[in-house]
């Protein structure tokens, strides 16, 4: 039977790819990805030769009739985004839309994500958490949805580049320096880091190395839905 699978892919450190996604692309028809040139390189680590679409951004709606066509005629595809898992500031969402509105069985397989990765080791205590990625680079939106969310009294997980990583904090210590942030640096690589403290703490330390030209990579930012500090557990 016509299935198509959703792909959690490794968003560093390629061993994170689980068994079960090795085995569903090595047996799928068609590997539709984001990017082919970046996903060849994480099928070729696993020696794995299929067949590849890409289905970016850019390119969806008409990459999303491709894989349909494909299903139509019996056949098993997989889908990956570049890094993590799709959907989730990534492409995927109009094709699994597409896919289920045709008829086909559309499963996950879950897999690594940046978003889970980060709220696993930022020590929040929230019940709610709110997934936002990335903010717009444009300051007025960005400052004005950032109250928006401080005020929500939920967790937040925010996604930014290394150009605007230091407006962005800068903006959170003005609107609440006292709130609880764990940012992650290009998790699960080689130079990855995480740091903790409060808004006005991690933007002085950003300062510190944008002075020593030291802020490089994909930034994760989670920022606590209390509204004071939390200290060794406690509000």
């Amino acid at each position: 039977m016509a299935v198509l699978y959703i792909i959690g892919t490794p968003i560093g450190n390629l061993g994170d790819l689980s068994f079960r996604a090795v085995e569903i692309l090595k047996n799928a028809d068609l590997v539709a990805c984001e990017d082919t040139r970046q996903t060849l390189k994480l099928l070729s680590r696993f020696g794995i030769s299929v067949k590849m679409l890409s289905c970016r951004a850019q390119n969806e709606e008409f990459a999303a009739e491709k894989v349909i066509a494909a299903l139509q005629g019996g056949a098993t595809v997989a889908y990956a985004s570049d890094a993590g898992t799709p959907a989730l500031s990534d492409p995927g969402a109009v094709l699994v839309q597409k896919a289920a509105a045709a008829g086909f069985p559309v499963i996950p397989v879950p897999g690594p994500s940046a978003f889970a990765a980060l709220l696993s080791v930022a020590g929040g205590m929230d019940k709610s958490v709110i997934f936002e990625g990335f903010l717009s680079p444009k300051p007025g939106r960005r400052r004005s949805r950032l109250r928006e969310l401080l005020d929500s009294g939920a967790g937040f997980v925010l996604y930014e580049s290394p150009f605007r990583i230091l407006k962005l904090l800068e903006d959170l210590a003005d609107l609440d320096n006292e709130r609880y942030v764990c940012v992650g640096k290009e998790m699960t690589k080689v130079h990855e880091e995480y740091l903790r403290g409060s808004a006005r703490e991690i933007h002085l330390t950003f300062i510190e190395k944008s002075s020593k030209n030291e802020i490089r990579g994909e930034f994760s930012v989670y920022v606590s839905g209390r509204i004071r500090r939390m200290e060794e557990g406690r509000e």
